[in-house]
C-alpha cells in the first residue's frame, strides 16, 4: 500500500486557480503526473550520483595501476596548494 503525503508547492497565480476549478478527477490526474515527474527526477538524481562514483572508482583504480600512490598525491596535491 503506497501512503501518501501532502506538500505545498509555489505556482503562478492561473495555475493554482485552474487546479482549485478542477474537478476531483482532474485533480487526481494533475497529482499523479506530478508524482510521477518528481520520482522521475529522484530516480535520475540517484543514477548520476551512482555513475559519478562508478567514474571517480574507474580513475582511483587506473591512478592506483599507473603507480600513483597516496604520498605522491599528498605531494601533488601540497604543490597545487602553494
Amino acid at each position: 500500500m503506497t501512503y501518501l503525503e501532502e506538500i505545498t508547492i509555489k505556482v503562478p497565480v492561473d495555475i493554482a486557480e485552474s487546479y482549485r476549478q478542477a474537478n476531483e478527477q482532474e485533480k487526481q490526474q494533475i497529482e499523479t503526473r506530478i508524482a510521477f515527474l518528481l520520482k522521475s527526477q529522484t530516480i535520475s538524481r540517484k543514477m548520476a550520483i551512482n555513475k559519478l562514483r562508478q567514474t571517480m572508482s574507474e580513475i582511483g583504480q587506473k591512478a592506483v595501476r599507473k603507480g600513483l600512490t597516496p604520498e605522491i598525491l599528498e605531494d601533488i596535491l601540497k604543490d597545487n596548494e602553494g
